[in-house]
């Protein structure tokens, strides 16, 4: 996407990963500059996606099964993508979304083992192809993650916190290998440090992705 078409930039991790900070603390920056932008976030971003959400990670939907997990988040996406994220970029707005296509294929596709090609031939049809201009993931170790999740009382805890370690482990492994795999496209971002030098580090990126943005 380019032109006068805003970009859209996607944010992805592991749980505990710094996500909704690292977006706060960019969004207070974007609003400073005054650039045309919005936050939104997977799944969920609409009423459909929310109640989609509401169902995915619903503590008690322990039964569900992997591949009706990867179908609702790919309808969730879907709905999500037309109604807000398109509509916004051809008006020349920036997106900034927390997760989309390759948290699938990390957490579906690796992690639950239905494969990475599989999930993303899913989701290529569920958006036709739409990709982000850029993609931040930010790498922490799992245990640590879910330390941080642990130590934040306001945060929910959702279906995905439960899971052993073990699939946590499988979910970083998956992201590395996406990586590997769209290097032209999704810069690693050490999320073991300090929120500022985080966002600074993001922010070095930004401004040679968005037009006038200054980091």
């Amino acid at each position: 996407m380019n032109g006068n078409l805003g970009k859209f930039i996607t944010f992805e991790g592991g749980e505990g990963s710094g996500k909704t900070t690292v977006l706060s603390r960019l969004s207070d920056m974007m609003k400073e500059q005054g650039s045309s932008f919005m936050i939104t976030r997977e799944p969920g971003g609409i009423e459909i996606a929310e109640k989609i959400r509401t169902i995915i990670l619903d503590p008690v939907n322990t039964a569900m099964d992997g591949r009706t997990e990867a179908l609702l988040y790919a309808a969730a996406r879907r709905q999500h993508l037309v109604e807000k994220v398109i509509p916004a970029l051809q008006q020349g707005i920036h997106v900034f979304c927390d997760r989309f296509i390759d948290s699938s294929l990390a957490y579906q596709g690796h992690a639950r083992g239905l494969g990475i090609q599989h999930i993303l031939s899913v989701n290529s049809f569920a958006t036709e192809g739409t990709m982000p201009d850029q993609t931040f993931y930010l790498d922490i170790e799992p245990e640590k993650g879910l330390a941080r999740i642990e130590a934040n009382q306001g945060r929910e805890v959702n279906r995905l916190d439960l899971e052993g370690l073990a699939f946590h482990h499988k979910v970083r492994e998956g992201y590395h290998l996406i990586a590997e795999s769209f290097p032209e496209r999704i810069v690693i971002i050490d999320a073991d440090r300090d929120i500022e030098t985080v966002v600074n580090d993001i922010k070095g990126h930004l401004s040679l992705t968005l037009k006038g943005f200054r980091g």
